[in-house]
C-alpha cells in the first residue's frame, strides 16, 4: 500500500488532503523538491536539500523543520512504501490562511511528501535519442525558485507530447534556448559542452550540478555560455539531464536531424559517468 506524509502524519496515499484554503493550492505559494533512490538510498541528497532551503529562503518561507529530521522523515516513507527505486516527491507551502494576496508573516508552513515509481529513460532511448521541440518560454521571472506554479512548464510538455516528442526546449525572446520544460539542456560543440549559466532564468538542476563536477574531474570542457535556437539545430550532440531523464540524448529538434541523428560520443561518456555516479553512492548498477 501507498503511504504519504501530510503535515506530521503517515496517511494512505488515497487520504492525502490538504485545506482548501492552503496557499500552495490557491496561489501555487510553495515550492517542490524531487530526489531519486535506488534500493532506498538517496541520490545527491544533500544537494536536494540544499536547493529545496534555498528555493524557500527566497520566498521568503520557514523551513518547516530541519534538515536533519526531514532526512528522517523520508528515510521513514521509504520503508513504509513498496518502491525499492523511486522519487520522493517534497512539497512544501506558505500555510493554511483566509484567501487573501497579502499573507500573514508567521504562517505555518505545510509539509507534504510521497513516493513515486521511477521512470527511467529505456535503453532504446538512450541507443537511439529522443525527439524534441521547441516552444516560447512563457515562465515567471524567478525559474531559478522550483516553484509549485508549474502552468507554463505543463502546456510546453503537453505540446511535446502532441507532436510525440519527448522534451520541449524552451526559447526566450532572444532566441536562445533557456531549458527544457522538465529539464536542462546542453549543447555539444566542437568538443565544449554549452548550456545556459545559472540565472534567474533557469532551475539550476542537481543533475547540472553534478555533470558539471563530473566535466571538471574529466577535463571535459564545460562552459556556462547560452545558445540560441539555431545554434542548437546544428550543434553536434544536444542532450538533457534531469532527476527522472538522467542524461538523455536529444537526436532531432523540430524534426531536424542533430549531428549525425544518433547518441553523440561525449553524451554517452558523460551518461557512462553519471552511471558511475549513480553507482558510487547508491550502489546501484544499470549493467
Amino acid at each position: 500500500m501507498r503511504v504519504a506524509y501530510v503535515q506530521g502524519q503517515y496517511v494512505p496515499y488515497h487520504q492525502a488532503q490538504v485545506a482548501m484554503e492552503d496557499r500552495g493550492y490557491q496561489f501555487a505559494d510553495g515550492i517542490y523538491e524531487v530526489i531519486v533512490f535506488f534500493g532506498h538510498r538517496l541520490l545527491d541528497e544533500a544537494l536536494h536539500l540544499k536547493r529545496l532551503e534555498r528555493s524557500l529562503n527566497e520566498l521568503g518561507i520557514r523551513m518547516p523543520m530541519s534538515r536533519e529530521a526531514l532526512s528522517l522523515i523520508i528515510r521513514e516513507l521509504m520503508a513504509r512504501n513498496p518502491y525499492r527505486h523511486g522519487l520522493i516527491y517534497m512539497q512544501v507551502t506558505r500555510g493554511v490562511a483566509p484567501r487573501n494576496h497579502v499573507f500573514a508573516p508567521h504562517l505555518k508552513p505545510v509539509l507534504t511528501m510521497a513516493v513515486m515509481p521511477l521512470k527511467s529513460p529505456t535503453n532504446a532511448m538512450l541507443e537511439k535519442g529522443v525527439d524534441a521541440i521547441s516552444q516560447p518560454d512563457l515562465r515567471w521571472g524567478r525559474c531559478d525558485i522550483k516553484s509549485v506554479g508549474l502552468l507554463a512548464n505543463s502546456l510546453a510538455k503537453n505540446a511535446a507530447v502532441r507532436a510525440k516528442a519527448y522534451e520541449a526546449l524552451l526559447v526566450d525572446a532572444h532566441g536562445m534556448v533557456t531549458e527544457g520544460s522538465a529539464t536542462n539542456a546542453y549543447m555539444v560543440k566542437d568538443g565544449v559542452i554549452y548550456t545556459h549559466p545559472a540565472t534567474n532564468e533557469i532551475l539550476g538542476g542537481v543533475r547540472r550540478t553534478v555533470l558539471q563536477r563530473l566535466c571538471e574531474e574529466t577535463q571535459m570542457p564545460f562552459r556556462e555560455v547560452a545558445f540560441s535556437l539555431e545554434e542548437a539545430k546544428h550543434a553536434d550532440e544536444l542532450f538533457i539531464t534531469s532527476a527522472s531523464s538522467h542524461v538523455l540524448p536529444i537526436t532531432t529538434l523540430d524534426g531536424q536531424p542533430i549531428g549525425t541523428g544518433r547518441p553523440g560520443p561525449l553524451t554517452m561518456r558523460l551518461l557512462e559517468l553519471y552511471r558511475d555516479h549513480v553507482t558510487e553512492q547508491t550502489g546501484y548498477s544499470w549493467n
